[in-house]
């Protein structure tokens, strides 16, 4: 399944800050209020819910809320998507220095000499 373009350029921002990193990280090990996400940041709680907010928008989170608490979970398969790009990415480099090799391994006269 290809993420659309928008979807990825989401993802990619919302991972852009340290500290919604750090929250997924956190997240990783299982879900937590949002008092526990903001426990080890140095920021008021207003700013901490507006990183959840960017962090639940680009779909790497839900949350739910249950009297005054909300919990926050992590969406692994949002993160797959960002898995699945790099890994397209990745293919296609590989593709590419394969050429390289075989070109260099049948043209060894081409190489560069650092003389």
């Amino acid at each position: 399944m290809l993420e659309s373009p928008a979807a990825l350029d989401r993802i990619f921002q919302a991972l852009s800050d340290q500290s919604r990193r750090g929250m997924i990280d956190r997240l990783g090990h299982g879900p937590a209020s949002v008092t526990e996400l903001a426990q080890p940041l140095d920021m008021a709680l207003p700013t901490v819910m507006k990183h959840l907010q960017v962090l639940e928008a680009s779909g790497l989170v839900l949350s739910q809320k249950a009297g005054r608490v909300r919990t926050f979970h992590l969406r692994k398969e949002a993160l797959a998507a960002v898995e699945r790009w790099i890994t397209e990415r990745k293919a296609g480099w590989n593709k590419s220095f394969d050429r390289l090799d075989q070109f260099l391994a049948e043209n060894p006269e081409e190489t560069i000499s650092n003389d």
